[in-house]
């Protein structure tokens, strides 16, 4: 049942980076993520509410654990950040894959963390996806997001690395709470620290790019919460595997990479291609693997 809630969260993932890309699109960013987040909040307001109507705030009415999801909000918003950004700019041929790379680094840090041990079919996964980003940062130099001189570039691998920690975290979260409380609550929080950064920006400088309203912006919230429903469903189940999850919900790459060459007409599409093969041999390696 796990493997079938991760390969929903995947296609809801896909969907939601379509909607990303057509919301950002000459659109203020920070406007859109604090609505991504009011939105959010809002679709999983019923959990807050029933906890309140009952009586409790959830997390055992423990300080501790309101702080523990108050740094995942932190977290997950940094990685928000900086992919926002980065999908504004880059290409999604370009982008998805750096994104998909994240089981990579989710496998290591499961190494290291949770003490998982890698056989050797895993070990070729792992540097085949290594050999992927290599590939991908050369694909991205010929259309001018060189790894010397791109911002967007390190921002989006920035995001994917952060996203890697956040999976990570959540596999311990879920040991102790449940996936609707920790979903509802650190929505919340984002949606209290974005807040607060879009008034502080404002209050600072009028933003250089204006606001335009996108139904694509209510998409986003609609397509990330279901697909981190299913996730955290998935991650709560006692059999389920942080690494393989992980790798499933990266499949989430071919719904992007189809429409940004279908609908984009984005270029280079044959290197892209063969990184993107590169790419899913290396989370096939790491399934068979696991």
């Amino acid at each position: 049942m796990w493997l079938i809630l991760a390969l929903c969260s995947a296609l809801g993932l896909g969907f939601y980076d379509i909607m990303k890309k057509i919301s950002v699109r000459g659109n203020n960013v920070p406007t859109v993520l604090l609505l991504n987040t009011v939105f959010g909040t809002l679709l999983l307001s019923p959990v807050i509410v029933g906890g309140l109507i009952h009586g409790y705030f959830g997390f055992n009415n423990t300080l501790v654990g309101h702080m523990l999801i108050g740094l995942k909000a932190v977290i997950v918003l940094s990685s928000w950040i900086l992919g926002y950004f980065a999908i504004k700019h880059l290409p999604l041929t370009v982008q998805g894959p750096i994104n998909a790379s994240r089981p990579v680094i989710v496998l290591v840090g499961a190494l290291l963390v949770f003490g998982e041990r890698l056989n050797l079919i895993q070990w070729a996964g792992i540097l085949l996806g290594f050999a992927s980003l290599f590939l991908i940062s050369r694909i991205g130099a010929k259309e001018g997001f060189s790894m010397r001189h791109s911002r967007w570039l390190w921002m989006s691998i920035g995001a994917t690395c952060l996203g890697a920690i956040s999976a990570l975290y959540d596999k311990y979260l879920l040991g102790f709470y449940k996936p609707t409380e920790v979903q509802a609550w650190y929505s919340l929080y984002q949606m209290v620290l974005m807040s607060i950064i879009v008034f502080v920006l404002r209050r600072v400088h009028d933003p250089s790019t204006p606001f335009k309203w996108r139904w694509s912006i209510l998409g986003i919230s609609i397509f990330l919460t279901s697909a981190d429903l299913a996730y955290f469903y998935s991650l709560s189940m006692p059999d389920s595997m942080i690494s393989v999850v992980s790798m499933i919900r990266r499949g989430s790459v071919l719904v992007s990479f189809a429409y940004g060459v279908l609908v984009l007409h984005e270029g280079h599409v044959r290197e892209k291609l063969i990184d993107l093969g590169v790419l899913l041999l290396s989370l096939g390696l790491l399934v068979a693997g696991s």
